[in-house]
This record gives structure tokens, C-alpha cells and sequence, in this order.
């Protein structure tokens, strides 16, 4: 094992000194612990990587190795949340089955022995290979005993890892849209009695939405092109990814450069030595959680007695069957092994049911499911390809040649003034005419109502189809998928491709990608309309985030305030009974419809939208295609849920011993290493843009952030050879509470302001905080 050898200075070592002096790699590192890593080749800049990722996030990291390699079991024992980053399993144990039976199947290992473009491109191996030395250089100088996080300090799971505990993680993410939201559903068994009665389609539909619109990953692009900023040249981009502030989906930002070929800053989620969401010289993009669903189900027939053998075209095939061993601590601290069989077909793995709606396995028929990203390592040629884009053709040609974006769209500007929105990803090739002609009765009304296919998989005829101008069978080419670029803008705050730009609506894709004329989110209605305005400048974006805008308080809060005011005898309806309304009435009445922390009237507002949700008849005018901006609205105060849910948030917000006109701040924030700071921001169902999605604790508020604004990045490309460009990572860069760099950029988040990127030369060695580190 290679053991980094360090030399510290303070200032003066230029980029110039990482191919010198038998440097592996130099960590210059700015404000907030941001390192600029420099070195000499690919393998290099992986080692940096890993060694600086380890320092910051090792805890993390090596909780993410201990999942993919099946061993939470084995030291947590079988109970616990099992790893929600990763996987929906349910607990430590079927965390542990599910990736077992991957590993047992060599699907990761077949995929990274595969040639380019399938497999891993040469640079990328180099940088995997560089990063699996670096982090175990970190852990071989610490040892477990010198880890300063107690989360994982001498703890046995903490070891060093191999290539291949890097490429499983990867896998991991890949599968995140598919199989990691059916894990649970693969934890079926032949059926040996009375099964249970199918799921609705309107129970399955509603279930595909919540999973992949409410799994805590969400995201707002926005490329303002030429023609939309102030100066009428260059352009702006705002990435604001919503993801979990906890555990394995955390952001961690970095800047990569090789001199001469590679130079690119921005964040990736932890363990992944690319940048994924960022900026190089000339271009910078973003990612925003998609629409199209990326798996699909089959239902097929089975042979009569014979519940593992099914039939295809008449014929008969017989089930596969896998048996998977973890090993489960327990109790009294002894080991014992566990066993449990998966069933497949030639389609994929059978299942017993969707997000707990029942597809039973019964003597008849059998549910099977397609994961589109199950072939897919791609994603790795793709970052890479974009870490050195110049342009949007370049981030286009990028999506394009690779088709490893597994669950993602992809929303760019460069330095020409172009605006670019792709949805350019992994898609099951399920065309309308497919789904129609080969969909069982349930799939034909889940197809329309959600995306999710559910085919005849009695019929050879009915497996997905494929284009000659896809990488592989099974997905969709580039060209058929939403592509649109512009001098004006393209946004999308993660709903369909329909309107990434209000001007210029984007039709003709496939249903499974996307629906087309429904309505849009209160958070893309106003990313629209905040886009219409144009004129911006890389100041006005970051204070147009921070001004925590609620398009739904402009909507209804002073209907809600009218309703308020006119409550007979000043008591509101609750499911608890009557509930005064106290100040409440003024608060709504004088409040300025934004999450700022001195706001008040945001927090009642936020406990009552919260409690109207999707309410059937909460506006009274309904939703209009020809005017998808401004529809619907006008808050229907005659309803009675409307007024019970207004009765419910006061009933909240007394229960947590606060005012209804509370200002944002005594009701929503953090606690770090004992400090606690306020939060600034709303839940995305707000048409607030500045998404933190809090969890509300009865009797205290808002105490934790879940998920929402995590890295931000805003970059302006001008006059100047340098971008413009500020971030902010909203959790800091460790989550290892003992680090000067565990909640300092949080301050920063709770106060409004932004970190000003170092990303050329001058900058990075003019930092009054330069900190470098010589990897030798």
C-alpha cells in the first residue's frame, strides 16, 4: 500500500509544482476547505481525490463501501434504516440481500471488463485507480484509531477499499431510479397459498410518482442565455440541486486540473472523482431529477402447477433462481448466516409488488421488472466527457456519444451566450404504439396516468425495442429524446421537458419520457416567470434565489388572510376542534410572500400549505393549457378542507409553543456541534426556488433540513477570461462534526451570502486562506 508522504506550506506553490519534485498530486486548499487539486496525469488527480474526500468524509465514504459490499448486517446486525442513500431496502438485512445477490451476480464486474465505449474509458480507470490509492493512503497514515470523526472512529468497519468497492458505489447511484426504488418489491417468494388482490391503477400510478417526485432528489436549472442578460452577451446559469442533506447523496466540491488538458471546478456526490455538477473555462452545466421512468414491468404467464416456469411465444422457460448468504450479527454478538432466493425471468427479476401495491405472484401469472440502467456504467464516460466541454455542442456531444446520464436532465450555457436543456438520458425504448398494443389492462391505464409500462410478457413481440442510433437495445437514440437550445433561456425544476422554455414548448416525445400540457408546479411556474423577466446579471440570480420568492403565497395568501379575518368569532376549524386565529390575520395580511428568516406569516403559511396538499378543490380556477403560468389560482376559502387546513397549521404552530406570526427564524433551523442556526427557504410546494424541506417536529418546529438547496452554483460567462462565478455549499464540505469545515458555509447559508469560486490561477494563490498539501 502507498503511503502519502505530506509537505504542508502555507502560500507560493503554483500549479506549475505538481509535476515536480516526485509529486503525486498538490492540494491547494482555499475558504471553507475547498481543494484545487493539481496533478500531472489522470491517476494522479485520482489520488488527490481520494485523499482529500478521506479527509473530509471518511466516516461516509466507508459507510458507503460497508453497504455495496453486503456487510451492514455483519457489524450493525439486521435491523436499522439499512442505507436510504443507496437503496429503499428496508433494513440492514435486505440492504444486505439486495446488494448480495448483485454481487453475486457479477453484473458490476462484467460491465467495468467491457472495452469503451460500454465499459470505462482508459482515462476514467486511471482516475478510479488513483482514487481507491488515495483514500487508502489517507486511511493507512490516520489508522482507524486516528480518525477524528466519532461516527466511525476505531470502528472495524472502516478498511480499505478496492477497485471494485468503487465501481459498486457507482452502480449503486446508477440504479437509484430503478431498482433502488423496487428493492423492497424483489423480496417475493412462489406463491404457496392465497395471494393478495392486485393494486389499482390509480394506487400504482400515484405510487410512481410519489417515488420518483418524492424520494428527497430534486433540482432547479436555469441557463439564461445572450438575449436574457443585462448586458445582452455571455450568459448566466444557475445549478441549485435539492438533495439530502445527510449520508451518501451529500455534494462535496473540488476543482480538478491537469495542466494542459483538464480544468474543471464544481461538486460531485461523494466518492465520485469527477465533477458532475460544475464549470469548465467556457461552458457549465447542471442536472435536475427527470420524468421519464427508467424501468419497466412485464407481466408474464405460467405454465399450469408450475408457478417458476413461464411461457413466451407458447414456449416454456424456466425461472432463474439465485440463492444469496449474508451474514447477520446478532444479539450476543455471534455471527449466523441468512438465506433468501430471487427469482428472474428473462426480462429481469419477478417481483411481489410496487412501493407496497400488491402485483401478486399467483398460480397464473407472475410480475417481472426491466431496469434500463442495469447495463449501465456509462455515467462515468459521460462526466468525464463534460468535465472538458467548451461549449453546449460540447456538453450535447458529450450526453449524446456516451448515453450514461442514468436519471438526470442536463440544462448548460457556455461562453457564446447559448442556452442548452437535454433530457438526453437513459429511457426504456417503450414507444406510445408499444405500450398500447402490448400493455396488460392494468398498463394501459398506469401508461398514460404515470409512465410505467406494464407489457405482455408473454410475447417476444412486446420487449423493448431499439434504436440504431442507441448505444445498446432497450433505450431510446438521442435523437428521440427533448433537446432545445436558445440565446433566450431553458430552465427545468423537474417537471417534464413540455415547457423548459414558455416560448417554445417541447412536444412529440414519448409518454414514458414525460407528460405534455398538464400543469406545472408552483417551483417551475416560477422559475418561468422569474426567467420571462431576463435581464440578469451573476448578482441578480444569486439575489433572486436568496429572496426566497413563494408563488403560491402570491396565489392564495390573501384569500387565506380575508379568510382568516372573516372566521366567526375569530376561531378556525381543526381536526382538533375550534382554534383562535390570534395574530394570525395581520401576519398574512402584511407579510411579503417570502422564506426570508424575519419574515412573518411564512411559517403559518407553510404549515397550512402543507396540510392543504393536493386538495381537490383548493382553487377555483382550474388549470388551462393555453395559460400554463398563471393557472391555476384563487384559493377556494368556501371549501371546507381549505379551512380546516389553515385550522390544522395554527393548531401546529401553538403544539411547537410559537406565535402564529412567528418569524421564520424562531421556527426553522439547524443544530450544529450545539449551535443552532436558522434557515432561510421553504418545501419546493411552495413555488419557493430556494427548496429546503424541513421536518417538523411537534413540539419545537422545524428542528432538521431533510433535503433541498445543497451545492449551488451560479456562473456567469462575460468579457472576462475568467468565469464569474460564486457557490455555496449549503452543509459545508464534512459531515465529520470535529472539522473547521463541518457547518461554516452552513453560517454563510443562514446569513445570505456566497463563496466567491477561486477557479483561475491568480485567484487561487492570491487566497488569503491558502492551505497546500504535496502528495508525494
Amino acid at each position: 500500500m502507498l503511503t502519502a508522504a505530506l509537505t504542508i506550506t502555507t502560500l507560493g506553490t503554483g500549479i506549475a509544482d505538481a509535476g515536480q519534485d516526485g509529486a503525486k498530486a498538490v492540494l491547494r486548499y482555499t475558504e471553507h476547505g475547498i481543494p484545487h487539486i493539481v496533478a500531472k496525469d489522470f491517476s494522479g488527480l485520482g489520488y488527490g481525490y481520494g485523499f482529500a474526500a478521506a479527509t473530509d468524509n471518511v466516516c461516509e465514504l466507508a459507510n458507503i463501501y460497508l453497504t455495496v459490499s453486503a456487510q451492514r448486517s455483519k457489524y450493525f446486525g439486521p435491523e436499522g434504516g439499512g442505507y436510504p442513500s443507496l437503496s429503499e431496502a428496508g433494513g440492514n438485512l435486505h440492504s444486505d440481500l439486495f446488494f448480495q445477490q448483485l454481487n453475486d451476480s457479477h453484473v458490476v464486474d462484467k460491465l467495468v471488463a467491457q472495452p469503451a465505449p460500454l465499459g470505462p474509458r482508459p482515462e476514467v480507470r486511471e482516475i478510479v485507480s488513483g482514487y481507491v490509492r488515495g483514500f487508502n493512503a489517507y486511511l493507512a497514515r490516520t489508522g482507524r484509531a486516528g480518525i477524528s470523526d466519532p461516527a466511525c472512529r476505531g470502528a472495524g468497519w472502516v478498511r480499505p477499499i478496492t477497485e471494485q468497492d468503487f465501481y459498486r458505489h457507482y452502480y449503486a447511484i446508477a440504479i437509484t431510479g430503478g431498482q433502488g426504488v423496487f428493492t423492497e418489491s424483489l423480496f417475493t417468494a412462489p406463491p404457496s397459498g392465497a395471494t393478495p388482490a392486485p393494486g389499482t391503477a390509480d394506487q400504482l400510478s400515484a405510487s410512481v410518482r410519489q417515488a420518483l417526485g418524492g424520494s428527497g432528489l430534486g433540482s432547479n436549472g436555469l441557463a439564461i442565455g445572450a438575449d436574457s442578460t443585462a448586458a445582452g452577451r455571455g450568459s448566466v446559469l444557475l445549478g441549485n440541486p435539492h438533495y439530502p442533506w445527510q449520508a451518501g447523496r451529500r455534494f462535496w466540491q473540488s476543482q480538478l486540473t491537469v495542466p494542459g488538458r483538464f480544468d474543471v471546478a464544481g461538486a460531485s456526490l461523494l466518492g465520485m472523482p469527477f465533477v458532475q455538477i460544475g464549470h469548465t473555462a467556457d461552458a457549465a452545466w447542471t442536472h435536475t431529477v427527470s420524468t421519464p421512468v427508467t424501468f419497466g414491468f412485464f407481466e408474464v404467464p405460467l405454465r399450469a402447477g408450475d408457478p417458476t416456469t413461464y411461457l413466451v411465444d407458447g414456449k416454456a422457460e424456466k425461472m432463474t433462481s439465485r440463492d444469496v448468504t449474508v451474514q447477520v450479527r446478532r444479539a450476543d454478538g455471534s455471527l449466523e448466516p441468512v438465506r433468501r432466493t430471487f427469482w428472474s425471468t428473462r426480462y429481469g427479476p419477478v417481483i411481489g409488488d410496487f412501493q407496497g401495491i400488491p402485483l401478486p405472484w399467483t398460480a397464473k401469472s407472475a410480475y417481472t421488472a426491466r431496469d434500463a440502467n442495469a447495463t449501465n456504467l456509462r455515467g462515468l464516460n459521460t462526466w468525464f466527457e463534460l468535465d472538458q466541454a467548451r461549449s453546449t455542442a460540447d456538453v450535447s456531444r458529450a450526453l449524446s456519444s456516451t448515453q450514461g446520464v442514468p436519471w438526470v436532465n442536463t440544462i448548460a450555457t457556455d461562453r457564446a451566450g447559448n442556452a442548452l436543456y437535454s433530457d438526453v438520458q437513459v429511457v426504456p425504448h417503450v414507444t406510445d404504439e408499444l405500450a398500447k398494443t402490448c400493455g396488460t389492462p392494468l398498463g394501459q391505464q398506469t401508461f398514460p396516468a404515470a409512465g410505467l409500462a406494464i407489457l405482455d410478457g408473454g410475447k417476444s413481440s412486446c420487449g423493448w425495442g431499439a434504436d440504431p442510433g442507441a448505444i445498446e437495445p432497450g433505450i431510446f437514440a438521442p435523437s428521440r429524446l427533448p433537446q432545445q437550445q436558445s440565446r433566450d433561456y431553458e430552465l427545468n425544476t423537474n417537471d417534464s421537458a413540455w415547457l423548459a422554455n414558455a416560448k417554445t414548448p417541447i412536444t412529440g416525445y414519448p409518454r414514458i419520457v414525460g407528460d405534455i400540457g398538464t400543469e406545472r408546479s408552483p417551483r417551475t411556474r416560477e422559475a418561468l416567470l422569474t426567467a420571462e423577466k431576463g435581464g440578469f446579471t451573476t448578482d441578480s440570480m444569486k439575489r433572486m434565489l436568496f429572496t426566497d420568492h413563494s408563488l403560491l403565497a402570491d396565489l392564495t395568501a390573501a384569500d387565506l388572510a380575508k379568510l382568516c379575518a372573516s372566521l366567526p368569532g375569530g376561531q378556525a376549524p381543526s381536526s382538533s376542534g375550534p382554534v383562535p386565529v390570534g395574530p394570525a390575520c395581520t401576519a398574512l395580511a402584511s407579510w411579503d410572500h417570502t422564506y426570508s428568516l424575519d419574515s412573518r406569516g411564512s411559517l403559518l403559511f407553510q404549515r397550512f400549505a402543507a396540510h392543504l396538499g393536493g386538495l381537490p378543490a383548493r382553487f377555483t380556477v382550474p388549470f388551462d393549457p393555453k395559460a400554463p403560468l398563471t393557472t391555476p389560482n384563487t384559493l377556494n376559502t368556501a371549501d371546507p378542507g381549505v379551512q380546516k387546513a389553515f385550522g390544522d397549521a395554527l393548531a401546529d404552530l401553538r403544539g411547537a409553543g410559537l406565535p402564529a406570526d412567528a418569524e421564520l427564524r424562531d421556527g426553522q433551523a439547524v443544530t450544529r456541534n450545539g449551535e443552532r442556526i436558522p434557515i432561510h427557504g421553504g418545501p419546493g410546494f411552495l413555488g419557493v426556488l430556494d427548496v429546503v424541506t424541513p421536518q417538523w417536529d411537534p413540539a419545537r418546529g422545524n428542528t432538521e433540513i431533510v433535503h433541498g438547496s445543497s451545492y449551488i452554483q451560479v456562473v456567469g460567462f462575460s468579457g472576462r477570461a475568467c468565469p464569474d462565478s460564486s457557490t455555496l455549499l449549503t452543509y459545508s464540505q464534512s459531515a465529520n462534526p470535529k472539522s473547521p469545515y463541518h457547518s461554516d458555509q452552513t453560517k454563510l447559508f443562514s446569513r445570505g451570502e456566497w463563496v466567491k469560486e477561486r477557479f483561475c490561477e491568480a485567484d487561487i494563490l492570491h487566497s488569503p486562506a491558502l492551505r497546500v498539501v504535496v502528495l508525494r
